[in-house]
């Protein structure tokens, strides 16, 4: 197993996808990411589709993530695992495949996520980048799913404060 599936795990703005194109600028990795693929399709008009969706999604890209490790590319992928099992299911798919997995928590402070969803939305809205635009909603949707994980979980615990 030389090659590997990175899995980057965080809240909505984190610094997760920050974190991805360091990583990969530095294990020369492609990532590969819901939220991308989504904007560039849908235009981010998925709606009330995008819970369904974005598995479907998510299950593509992990097919495309092992092949790529298998032809002998480290990949990042940058989607969140919100949840245990997803987290868990992941890794339990590339293990299973021989491909090594290494699991990132990217635990980010209040004051610096404030900080990291003001910085996005005024990205968002000057037209800086094509991310969704965090607002009341969707950050309490993603409160109320993300399920933090254990230490025993995580292979790197990143504290962005």
């Amino acid at each position: 197993m030389t090659n590997k599936v990175h899995l980057i795990c965080g809240t909505i703005c984190a610094g997760k996808t920050y974190y991805a194109r360091t990583l990969a600028k530095k294990t020369n990795a492609v990532i590969l990411s819901c939220d991308e693929l989504e904007n560039d399709i849908f235009d981010k008009r998925l709606g009330a589709l995008y819970d369904d969706i974005s598995p479907r999604i998510k299950s593509y890209l992990m097919k495309k993530a092992a092949e790529t490790a298998l032809c002998g590319c480290d990949v990042i992928l940058d989607w969140g695992f919100w949840s245990a099992n997803e987290r868990k299911s992941t890794a339990e798919y590339f293990s299973s495949r021989g491909i090594k997995v290494i699991r990132y928590y990217i635990a980010v402070s209040p004051k610096r996520r404030e900080k990291n969803i003001a910085l996005r939305n005024k990205a968002v809205s000057d037209g800086v980048c094509d991310d969704y635009y965090v607002d009341s909603g969707l950050l309490a949707k993603s409160n109320q799913r993300f399920e933090p994980p254990s230490r025993d979980e995580i292979d790197i615990w990143i504290e962005n404060n």
